[in-house]
């Protein structure tokens, strides 16, 4: 209570206070007495000037005068100043008198309201003499703006036929003045020209500031609707068609005028009068809204020559309202001429079905048949293709009778699926090019040629001590023939001389048991059982499966611990074996062949003076090793230029007729333990060289030649197995001639013969 007691308290005072300094200003001539107020209470001055305003767009000369404030503070140092964001731009204030002035000219549309602040301070210590007080400018709005509308240019449409009254399109137009002030923002609509032609001009302010006024243009699009029938460009239209067009394929159009826009020309078209209705149709194509005839069925000129109809043109979607007295339809008259076509046979199934039982040749399995269409009448002459026969089984006659040159068997081939050719002929038997292809399905009747056999492969085992009656296994059985409901196949063994019994279950199966009892592994370790198994077919037919039971020896609880594995029956068939044959022939052919060339080859050597095995040998890359200079003796670099230019080798001379330069050059001499040779291996190098340099019988191009040189110091000699031949050897080597041909070319190598000439 005493908060709020202290603030009524002191609004109070304050407002008492207003009260004074407003007495105090009217009288000022009246001092202040202490009894009027406290001595220790400060006098609150108050701020004093006129309520604030101005017009915009003032034409009269600047600075416009605002209006003036002022406070009841009367002294000589007090100065006036404006805060703000306009004050000093927009707005300025006299420091001396508080009259406030504009610095331009105003626009309301821009700003409405100018907010500023006004001190009294002391000019010296610029200090407040007031507290700051806001106040507001506004500025009074003049009717200066036009009214304008939201666009330049309006787009509107309107339905062809359109009734009086029907709303087009709404415009609007703004003025930016006050709307608050009478008549500032009223805006009158007028057409100014061209109301035939819907240009429009307007609005205008009725008492706007120069006359001005806003203006627009508004395009307005007729729509079309479809109020227009489509007539035929011609009344009779007439088409000329091959008798073999395909159904469906457009033989001619019909074409209508229709003045209404591509969107709403729907015409539809269809038969009025007329026989064979059903044989045509006619479609309209949507984008240049013609009709298009199609037939629907084959046409056949030998039934019928010429169609003739009477068609109509309507359109379902038109809007009756706008017809008035027009007719709704428009009629023509179609005529449909067909010409002749050599068209090719043509059968008269679509195709053919025939049985045949197998194991038989017929004469005459079925017959086909074709007919030419055309008034002519040729022959037909039938034939199969070869790729729907290709194991040639079938034969056609001229006359379409189909029979088979082979038996078949169904187990094989079941159906046989024949493509028959009907090509038509000319008087003189010469085909027109005119063929047709029909479907034969030969179906293979089936006939009790296979035996029964095992359903799968059965391998059965028994313990060497299993006992009287003991179920080895269950067998049943299969066969490759059409199996009938009521089969039966009847179970039994051909030999009762073993120690297995065979016991028929009746439903198809059969148990295998032990007869006796304990089998004797040493004696036997597999049973052969052959089974005869039989059918009820007509004829009934037997045969027999063999059955191979191994004997296992087995633990207490009965489980096989020991058990042969039954070795497989290999068979190989005649078409293995044939190939076989075949195999071996080929091989035995090539290798004829080169042996022959390899006798041909030596003959061809013979001829020109040199072995096959000199030849070879000559052709050989031979590279020297440490010791082995005097090999190259034996090696002729001639063959190797003979066969390089393509003619033949000329005749070798003798050794000793042209030693070799490399012959020449004979290893230094040994030396005694301890002595020394200077430059003995330089000395050897540079020989070397000068050897290959000046080598008239060397290769015509660059060949590598290593050497190795064993030193002076080496106690061993060439290492050369060619210079073993030397008729000082203590060793005949003669028994290896005894060795076979294998040992030829050692024998020939080491043979006794000094004087045989060694060619590598």
């Amino acid at each position: 209570m005493q908060v709020l007691v202290m603030l009524l308290a002191t609004g109070a005072t304050y407002y008492l206070g207003l009260l004074a300094a407003a007495a105090a200003a009217v009288n000022p001539g009246r001092p202040n007495t202490p009894g009027s107020l406290p001595a220790h209470r400060r006098q609150k001055r108050d701020w004093i000037w006129n309520q604030m305003h101005i017009d915009e767009e003032r034409n009269d000369s600047l600075p416009h005068y605002v209006g003036k404030i002022k406070s009841s503070v009367n002294r000589k140092n007090a100065e006036y100043q404006l805060r703000g964001e306009s004050a000093g731009k927009v707005f300025r204030v006299d420091e001396h008198t508080g009259d406030v002035y504009a610095l331009e000219r105003l626009d309301r549309e821009k700003i409405s309201e100018y907010h500023l602040t006004a001190l009294v301070v002391d000019k010296g210590t610029k200090k407040n003499l007031e507290s700051p007080s806001s106040f507001t400018i506004k500025v009074h709005d003049v009717n200066d703006n036009w009214p304008v509308f939201t666009h330049r240019v309006f787009n509107a449409s309107v339905p062809e036929m359109s009734g009086i009254g029907t709303s087009v399109i709404q415009v609007t137009a703004v003025d930016a003045d006050d709307p608050t002030v009478a008549d500032h923002t009223s805006v009158v609509y007028q057409l100014t020209k061209g109301k035939e032609n819907f240009d429009i001009r307007g609005p205008e302010d009725a008492q706007g500031r120069r006359g001005e006024s806003g203006t627009a243009t508004v395009f307005i699009t007729l729509q079309d609707v479809n109020d227009n029938f489509p007539i035929f460009t011609q009344t009779r239209y007439t088409f000329s068609v091959p008798e073999d067009i395909r159904v469906g394929s457009p033989l001619g159009s019909l074409f209508v005028e229709d003045p209404d826009e591509p969107q709403n020309r729907k015409t539809k078209y269809s038969f009025v009068q007329g026989a064979y209705r059903d044989t045509f149709t006619i479609e309209t194509d949507p984008t240049h809204n013609e009709g298009i005839i199609k037939p629907i069925k084959p046409l056949d000129y030998e039934r019928i020559q010429q169609y003739s109809f009477t068609i109509e043109a309507t359109d379902p979607t038109i809007d009756l309202r706008y017809l008035g007295s027009t007719s709704p339809k428009n009629i023509a008259r179609v005529i449909i001429n067909v010409t002749d076509v050599d068209e090719p046979p043509i059968f008269q199934q679509p195709f053919y079905h025939f049985q045949l039982q197998e194991n038989q040749k017929k004469p005459l399995i079925g017959s086909v048949l074709a007919k030419d269409p055309d008034a002519a009448q040729r022959d037909i002459r039938y034939s199969i293709r070869r790729t729907s026969d290709k194991g040639q089984f079938f034969g056609i006659t001229k006359k379409g009778d189909i029979y088979n040159d082979k038996e078949l068997d169904r187990e094989v081939h079941p159906w046989y699926n024949l493509t028959v050719e009907a090509k038509e002929v000319d008087p003189s038997g010469t085909p027109t090019g005119k063929e047709s292809i029909v479907q034969v399905h030969i179906e293979v009747m089936d006939e009790n040629d296979n035996a029964p056999e095992f359903a799968k492969p059965y391998e059965p085992k028994v313990c060497e001590n299993a006992p009287q009656g003991k179920l080895v296994v269950q067998i049943s059985a299969i066969d490759k023939d059409i199996t009938p409901r009521d089969v039966k196949f009847k179970f039994s063994l051909s030999t009762e001389d073993s120690n297995f019994t065979l016991i028929d279950n009746h439903d198809n199966t059969a148990n295998i048991i032990v007869k006796y009892g304990y089998f004797d592994r040493e004696r036997a370790k597999v049973h052969h059982l052959p089974v005869l198994i039989s059918d009820n077919g007509r004829p009934s037919l037997t045969g027999t499966s063999m059955l191979h039971v191994t004997v296992c020896k087995c633990n207490e609880q009965g489980e096989f611990t020991l058990c042969e594995e039954v070795a497989a029956q290999a068979g190989i068939s005649i078409q293995a074996l044939v190939a076989i044959f075949l195999c071996i022939l080929t091989i035995t052919a090539v290798i004829t062949l080169l042996i022959i060339l390899r006798r041909r080859l030596r003959k061809q050597a013979r001829a020109h003076g040199k072995n096959v095995l000199e030849i070879h040998e000559q052709l050989v890359t031979y590279d020297e090793e440490g010791g082995g200079e005097m090999d190259t003796t034996s090696y002729d670099v001639s063959v190797l230029n003979s066969a390089r230019h393509g003619g033949a080798k000329p005749p070798r001379p003798a050794l000793d007729a042209r030693p070799s330069l490399y012959a020449q050059v004979q290893k230094p001499p040994r030396q005694a333990p301890g002595a020394h040779v200077p430059g003995e291996m330089a000395t050897m190098i540079e020989v070397k060289k000068d050897e290959a340099d000046h080598d008239g019988g060397g290769p015509p191009y660059d060949t590598l030649h290593i050497y190795g040189y064993e030193g002076a110091e080496s106690i061993a000699e060439s290492l050369s197995s060619l210079g073993t031949d030397s008729s000082d050897s203590d060793i005949d080597y003669d028994f290896l001639n005894d060795w076979g041909p294998r040992f030829k070319m050692l024998a020939e190598l080491y043979g006794s013969d000094p004087q045989e000439e060694l060619v590598y």
